[in-house]
């Protein structure tokens, strides 16, 4: 029997006390050619061998083009077993683990994931994930305002190197509470913060400083300069990292002589495919003195009554756990399966997997480089990259983009989509799933599409 929650009286008392006569009155700003009834649009029944001729027959229409778009979500390599143990039904099914007597299978792989970022990170306290990396940043965000007690302007530096679609959602999430997130440019020669551009606020009273690493650009920001110069400002710095360059460059537990405070960032490259955008993960993690006003849970591991190892939820800062203007977070939605993904990816890969994952990206996209310069192509920035590169094409780089992908190459990011003065840079991203046969591919597609952009 369906279950309905409201009378015809309970309707209309609603009704009158909005001031309307009935529902569709609620939807009259809606012109009627758009309002066709949803039931005009579910075609009819179809038997099960029709449905899967149906689906096969679509499935044909995809393909797979060559990729080397980035921008904060990358194509890596994801071993079968990843996914295979992932979507097991104990995983697959399982769901927030309130019963720690029920629940220790998820309870453990929280937990080593968490001790896993805390190693990647070198921080001392990871959370049980988020929901991405761009919510994560506005948490921390957040976070950095509740954490940081000498500082009362609310006020948080954040460069114009970091990812624009973090940026947005930041200033969406925060701007209604108060905290004015004010914009540090770049130096146009090395596409980086300079540091000696911040003089400007030296003395103010700053809450944090936000730190991409590698930044939007692809370009490794000075992040021990950057670091200590926030600190003796007595601001919190909140770094924004991808975790496989982790494998590589210095972690952001050891920038400067103090560490960063706060690190978050979007685990997707962690056995996430890109799966058209989503679901993905963000990860957030802390110095142990801040973790308290970290949002979302902590899994700790204890003993019981007889000795043995269990796994409990240690701090619960959500508002399903305590009173809603208690907590730290709304919105922390923990996307348990994908990190599940993502602690068997690490695991599988372990520390010399990741590093080795991580250099072949770095050397990939150096040689991609190298095959472009003789198109007269150059790097947009002399900043040191990781596995991204900011390029500058003779030709406007909107149309050599569409004539790539009609030969089946996704050739970038339009960075002048973002930044309207770098219309002409294009953002590009080789990762370790490209061949040897994929960059001379890339190379020769670009070099016929501006040709054909000069004739």
């Amino acid at each position: 029997m369906p279950f309905i929650p409201h009378t015809e009286t309970d309707i209309q008392d609603m009704l009158a006390a909005i001031g309307v006569n009935d529902i569709e009155q609620l939807f009259d700003e809606i012109p009627s050619a758009l309002r066709t009834g949803p039931l005009n649009l579910v075609p009819e029944a179809m038997s099960e061998m029709e449905i899967t001729r149906l689906m096969h027959r679509r499935a044909a229409q995809d393909h797979v083009d060559l990729n080397f778009i980035g921008a904060g979500a990358y194509e890596h390599h994801i071993p079968a077993a990843v996914w295979q143990i992932a979507t097991r039904g104990e995983f697959y099914s399982a769901y927030t683990p309130y019963q720690a007597e029920a629940s220790q299978g998820t309870l453990q792989l929280v937990y080593e994931y968490q001790t896993m970022m805390t190693g990647l990170t070198g921080m001392d306290v990871s959370n049980a994930s988020l929901y991405d990396g761009a919510s994560a940043l506005a948490e921390a965000v957040l976070m950095s305002v509740r954490a940081n007690r000498k500082s009362k302007s609310h006020r948080v530096l954040m460069p114009a190197t970091v990812n624009p679609v973090y940026r947005s959602v930041t200033r969406a999430i925060v701007h209604g509470q108060g905290i004015e997130l004010v914009e540090v440019p770049f130096d146009p020669a090395t596409g980086r913060v300079d540091p000696k551009s911040l003089a400007a606020f030296e003395g103010q009273d700053i809450t944090a400083l936000v730190i991409p690493q590698p930044n939007f650009f692809g370009v490794l920001e000075e992040a021990d300069a950057l670091t200590d110069w926030a600190h003796a400002q007595d601001a919190q710095v909140i770094g924004v990292v991808n975790p496989v360059s982790l494998a590589l460059l210095k972690p952001p537990g050891e920038w400067g002589g103090k560490g960063a405070d706060i690190v978050c960032g979007e685990g997707q490259p962690l056995g996430a495919p890109l799966s058209s955008g989503g679901p993905y993960f963000g990860f957030m993690c802390c110095r142990k003195e801040h973790v308290r006003q970290m949002p979302g849970r902590i899994v700790g591991r204890t003993l019981d009554a007889d000795g043995r190892t269990g796994f409990v939820l240690t701090l619960q800062a959500r508002e399903q756990h305590i009173r809603r203007s208690k907590a730290t977070s709304n919105i922390c939605t923990n996307q348990g399966l994908v990190v599940t993904a993502a602690t068997i990816h690490m695991a599988l890969l372990g520390p010399e997997g990741l590093e080795r994952v991580a250099a072949a990206c770095h050397a990939n996209t150096h040689a991609l480089i190298d095959r472009l310069k003789p198109l007269g192509v150059t790097q947009a920035f002399t900043g040191e990259i990781f596995h991204e590169v900011a390029l500058r094409l003779p030709r406007p780089v909107r149309p050599v983009l569409d004539a790539m992908a009609q030969q089946g190459v996704l050739g970038g990011y339009a960075l002048g989509d973002d930044y309207s003065d770098l219309g002409d840079l294009l953002l590009v991203c080789a990762t370790e799933t490209k061949t040897e046969a994929d960059l001379d591919r890339y190379a020769e597609v670009m070099k016929a599409a501006l040709a054909a952009g000069s004739a």
